[in-house]
Formats: C-alpha cells, structure tokens, sequence
C-alpha cells in the first residue's frame, strides 16, 4: 500500500495554478468497455484489453501535453478478483508488459508512477514491478500517474478509520480531534489534490467503488466511447465539458 505524503500546500499551489489556465490539475479515469469492445468485434476479451493498454498509453500522452500533473487510472479493482481466472491472468500479464515496455518511457518523459491501492497480498512479481515502477520514477517532476490497482475506495476508507482508531488509543490523537481534514490525511492519496474531474468510458453512470472520498465535489463526465476507442479527442471532449462547467463547492456564483 502507497501513502503519498506531498504536503497539502503543495497540492493547493498545483490546483491552483491548473484552475487558473482552465486545466483540471488532477484528472480521473474510470477506463470501462474493454470487454464490450472485444464483444462487438467477435474477438477474445484478452485483445479487448490489450487494445485498452494502448488507449492508456494514448491518454498518459495527452494529459502530459495538456499540462495535466496528476492522471489516475483504474487499471483493477478489488473487486475484479471475482473475474475468471484466465482473465485475471491475462490482465496480470499486461500488467507485466507495460511496465517491461512502458517504464523506460515513462522515465525519460519525466512521469512519476506512483500505486494506489492493497499490496500486502499480491504475488511476489506483481508487488516487485510495482516497486519497480514506483522507485525508478522516483525523482520525476512530471505528470504523476497513479495507477489504482487491487484497489477499492470502501477498503481505503476503512484502512484510514484503523489508523486513527490506532492514532487515537496510542495517545497520538484526541478523539475531538477527528475531522475531515484527519480522514483525508490518513487515506493513501494524502497530499495529492482531490481529482477536479472523473472521466468514465463506456456509457456506464456510476463510480464503482472508485474516489469516493476524494471524489466530494469532483465533475463526472460520462463518455459513451468504449476504453479501447478512448483518444485525444475524446479526452479533448472531457476536458471541453469540464470547461462549461461553474464548480461552486456548495457556495454561490457571483450572479446568484
């Protein structure tokens, strides 16, 4: 499990200075249809989501030069688990074959990777290719993609309410203490700002047990493009409806 520690002035400056160039500074992807695709096409699930690691590597590109700092993407839930097992194990191997092929890149675009989610039960050389990701792209000052794997927004939310029952009998917190501000810098994206916006492909309308925290006043845009077929324009379409949109955070707009 990944705790990021930025410091929440950091993360403010970041918001900040995207906001002011109409750019959300954190964006969300929900990247859904890779099994639809392969199905309308009468092909096997597997190059449904090969296909769909080619659209990543189109969106990691496009956010990157949108001037975007943080891309987070569902890439497995910990609820997939459930999935067929000859699923589970081709969607392992793309795993592997992205960060074989991929990480070099990433380096040399000065991205920074960075997991969110439960490692503690992964095999060995799946937990060792996320080390791997997370400690060559160290030191980058790039976009930061955070890749949500074996990941669920309930269990994150859980694991942060442990460690302020942990916090509170060791002394460390006082109960009276306990706000929203102690809940969100004990959950695993602490320091990072909340996502300004939640993309989700394939025309499905929901989260699905995705940010729910972070996700308080997020704009949802919901694409009906299957993932495979996500690309520049479709991101570009995203980005174009997050524009129209008047974020008020529970207050009023000057004309209201």
């Amino acid at each position: 499990m990944t705790v990021v520690t930025e410091p929440a002035t950091a993360a403010e400056d970041v918001r900040a200075a995207a906001g002011e160039a109409g750019v959300p500074a954190h964006v969300a992807i929900i990247m859904d249809g890779n099994g639809r695709w392969a199905q309308k096409r009468h092909l096997p699930r597997a190059e449904g989501h090969r296909r769909g690691v080619e659209a990543l590597r189109r969106a990691v590109r496009a956010a990157a030069a949108r001037g975007i700092r943080y891309l987070t993407i569902y890439s497995f839930s910990s609820e997939n688990w459930r999935r067929p097992a000859s699923e589970i194990a081709d969607l392992m191997n793309l795993l592997k074959l992205f960060v074989r092929r991929d990480l070099a890149e990433l380096h040399r675009a000065n991205i920074r990777v960075r997991i969110l989610g439960e490692r503690a039960d992964l095999k060995p050389d799946i937990a060792a290719l996320l080390d791997e990701a997370e400690s060559i792209t160290r030191d980058n000052t790039g976009l930061t993609l955070v890749v949500a794997f074996n990941y669920g927004s309930r269990q994150e939310i859980v694991r942060a309410a442990r460690r302020i029952a942990e916090d509170v009998a060791a002394g460390r917190l006082a109960p009276d203490a306990i706000d929203a501000d102690a809940v969100a810098a004990r959950l695993d994206l602490a320091g990072v700002p909340d996502p300004d916006l939640i993309i989700r492909t394939s025309g499905e309308q929901r989260l699905s047990n995705f940010l729910l925290w972070q996700a308080a006043y997020a704009e949802l845009v919901f694409l009906p493009v299957l993932w495979p077929d996500f690309d520049e324009a479709a991101f570009d379409e995203a980005l174009a409806e997050f524009a129209r949109r008047e974020r008020r955070y529970g207050g009023l707009t000057a004309s209201a």
